[in-house]
């Protein structure tokens, strides 16, 4: 079923390069890709199936190329490159998705959660476990630095992505001095809560990239903390 996912998923984009992502369906991209419409149906029952599908095929092209050494932040460094690299195959498509987020709510709420569940498989993938609230946190820390790096790869029109690999390499080593996810350790202070805030990421920028409020910034450095609920 690979080859006709990949084939419907890659005609989809290919019509929201072109008509925008709200213009998109199922069954056109089926004709469009010469596929028989009722195993379309099957396969693809709603227009949001596309999303999360192409989800689950950036993740297995990610996870079939990852490292088996190295770091933690090498390996993820590695896994979510993979994944910019599906994303580049349909780059005119996915930016397409992404202009159409702010008016399309339910594809955002959508692709926040697959997101999630990406991250989750890649800290798993590098031997970070995401199970737990700590894994939560981590999953957490990780989409903002998918998020940090979605931003640069939008406007990176080098043909071999050093910008949004530098973009990565910035992000994950602030993550690693804000909370210290990376290695499995406990943030400073001994506080294993703590999370990775995306450096000067708005929480309208967030949400036009479709993820949940799971960025908020940093109280001002007066402030105490509030107070914890009865």
């Amino acid at each position: 079923m690979d080859d006709f996912d990949s084939a419907l998923v890659g005609s989809a984009f290919a019509l929201a390069a072109e008509l925008g992502w709200r213009n998109v369906s199922v069954a056109e991209a089926a004709r469009r890709a010469n596929l028989p419409l009722e195993q379309a149906r099957t396969r693809f029952p709603v227009k949001g199936a596309i999303l999360a599908r192409f989800g689950v095929l950036a993740d297995q092209a990610a996870l079939k190329s990852s490292l088996a050494e190295g770091s933690v932040r090498e390996r993820l460094f590695d896994l979510l490159m993979s994944r910019f690299d599906v994303l580049q195959q349909h780059r005119a498509g996915v930016l397409a998705l992404l202009d159409a987020l702010p008016l399309d709510p339910g594809a955002a709420v959508l692709l926040a959660g697959a997101t999630g569940r990406s991250m989750g498989w890649m800290l798993e993938a590098a031997g970070c476990p995401a199970s737990g609230l700590t894994g939560l946190l981590r999953v957490d820390g990780l989409t903002a630095v998918w998020l940090w790096t979605v931003r640069a790869w939008r406007q990176d029109e080098s043909l071999d992505l050093s910008t949004t690999m530098a973009a990565l390499d910035r992000a994950l080593d602030r993550a690693e001095q804000l909370a210290g996810w990376l290695g499995g350790r406990a943030a400073a202070g001994g506080e294993a809560s703590q999370s990775f805030n995306a450096p000067e990421m708005s929480a309208e920028e967030a949400a036009e990239l479709g993820i949940v409020e799971t960025i908020d910034p940093p109280p001002p450095p007066d402030t105490p903390p509030p107070a914890s609920p009865p």
